[in-house]
């Protein structure tokens, strides 16, 4: 990780410039603020030249990944298993990796994650770390990697791949025992990360327990941690780890005032927690990067927001639930409230026992997929891809292609330069009066607002607040397909 501490002439730089832009100073990923008196507007006004890392950016265009819970709970029925589960359950009849990844890129997904351990333990390639693995199962004559097969599918089809890795392990019996069960874990983590190739995306949540021996079990992360950025530096860290973090909810919203510049950090160690604490924030806190906040702050992190949901109500599949799959109004908001609020979404799509994709999920998936394009392929303004260095209160007109009707509208910024919008309009040339059609505060990446139908000739921006001047990168209106 590249960090950056700024010394006092590096304050007065940035703070005295009047377009710093062209000095390219920028903090990649970390800002620490220095040990001088600086004032609240200072402050915010620094930590607009947070900028991500290139994985992170690279992670944030992608906009759309799945989720694969895929492991001994599918055959089971459960959604957390215990550990004590037999290998041999795990037997899918007909297992199809590529049917997943050409259904998802079929769908304009980006990027798979795949849970190769969950909280059972069972492993789904064959680790040398424990037997509780397929290799131990029936399936492949015990000869099967999952792993394997969906990392050579996502290759044939260009598409990234992640995987979930899950700390808490209710089998291992080394679990509790700290240093016994961290060199377990470090050891399955540098199995997957050297044996199938690049990994985009390492997935970690912060469940844990009492081990065997009744001792709450406490991660090494740092350890973790360096041997992801030494077997995959490309591989954003997520949840747990210190490049992209949890929204805060597992139903697919994200907020309306969504930061990726705050003063968040993931709960790894005692200073992490404490500094958290002091500010009274989690992922769940609805203010992540307020003045008020930043004002308070010690150092701020380019941190940004993944919003992970589960297609049906469980995690993994249960023939129960094939009539319970999210409808394509429901996926369609919660497309609108995760990639159209500045962050990226992470659908999970269960396979059933067969090891494929149910045909209603399928469905669901080319609906979507089908719906997204079919809005945003069409744009409605002509000149709407034009660079916009935009201070407080400045407005710019668009032309919108005459008779079309619009109901949402797009604004990106340039985050590469930072993320500087605080609060922004939108208006419609309605009866020759400028009438509002919607409003928000964050842009970021991404931010999708909709409306009312409505045919105008044009439409006008305003960008009322920032905390420099913002980069804006591009403005979109499209016309969203109705929805019963």
């Amino acid at each position: 990780m590249r960090k950056l501490l700024l010394t006092p002439c590096m304050v007065c730089f940035v703070l005295l410039s009047g377009c710093n832009q062209r000095a390219n100073t920028y903090f990649e990923k970390k800002l620490t603020f220095p040990d001088i008196l600086l004032t609240s507007d200072q402050k915010v006004k620094l930590s607009a030249y947070v900028v991500p890392t290139n994985n992170q950016y690279e992670w944030q265009r992608m906009e759309l990944a799945a989720f694969i819970h895929f492991g001994i709970n599918t055959f089971t029925g459960r959604e957390w298993g215990d550990g004590t589960e037999d290998p041999a359950l795990f037997n899918p009849t007909d297992f199809d990796a590529e049917q997943w990844v050409s259904t998802l890129q079929g769908s304009g997904f980006k990027m798979l994650i795949l849970t190769a351990k969950h909280h059972d333990g069972f492993c789904l390639w064959p680790t040398q770390t424990t037997s509780h693995s397929i290799a131990s199962s029936p399936w492949r004559n015990g000869s099967g990697d999952v792993v394997k097969e969906v990392k050579e599918a996502c290759d044939r089809y260009n598409m990234k791949f992640g995987i979930y890795l899950s700390p808490w392990d209710k089998n291992a019996k080394s679990y509790g025992d700290s240093p016994r069960y961290n060199a377990l874990f470090a050891q399955q983590l540098a199995e997957l990360l050297t044996n199938y190739g690049d990994i985009h995306e390492v997935w970690f949540d912060g469940a844990y327990d009492e081990g065997h021996n009744g001792k709450v079990q406490k991660y090494d992360w740092p350890r973790f941690y360096q041997i992801i950025d030494s077997l995959q530096p490309n591989a954003v860290k997520a949840i747990m780890g210190n490049d992209i973090r949890w929204v805060g909810n597992e139903d697919g919203l994200g907020r309306e005032t969504e930061w990726s510049a705050t003063p968040l950090q993931p709960d790894i160690s005692d200073t992490h927690i404490n500094e958290n604490l002091r500010l009274d924030i989690s992922p769940t806190a609805e203010d992540l990067g307020s003045r008020r906040l930043i004002a308070e702050a010690q150092s701020i992190h380019w941190y940004p927001s993944e919003v992970d949901v589960s297609i049906r109500p469980g995690w993994f599949y249960h023939p129960e639930e094939d009539e319970k799959v999210k409808t394509l109004s429901q996926l369609v908001d919660i497309y609108f409230h995760s990639v159209g609020m500045n962050s990226v979404l992470l659908l999970n799509i269960p396979p059933d026992k067969r090891g494929k994709l149910h045909e209603t999920d399928r469905q669901r998936l080319r609906q979507l997929g089908n719906y997204i394009s079919q809005t945003f392929d069409n744009e409605m303004l002509t000149n709407g891809n034009m660079e916009w260095k935009a201070r407080a209160g400045a407005i710019r007109e668009f032309n919108v292609i005459p008779g079309e009707t619009i109901n949402t509208v797009m604004l990106q910024e340039d985050i590469r330069k930072g993320q500087r919008v605080e609060e922004f309009a939108v208006e419609g040339w309605v009866d020759d009066e400028w009438i509002e059609l919607a409003s928000g505060s964050t842009v970021g990446y991404k931010r999708l607002l909709r409306f009312d139908d409505v045919t105008v000739p044009k439409i006008r921006v305003i960008i009322s607040g920032t905390r420099d001047i913002a980069n804006i990168s591009k403005i979109g209106a499209y016309h969203a397909p109705h929805l019963d």
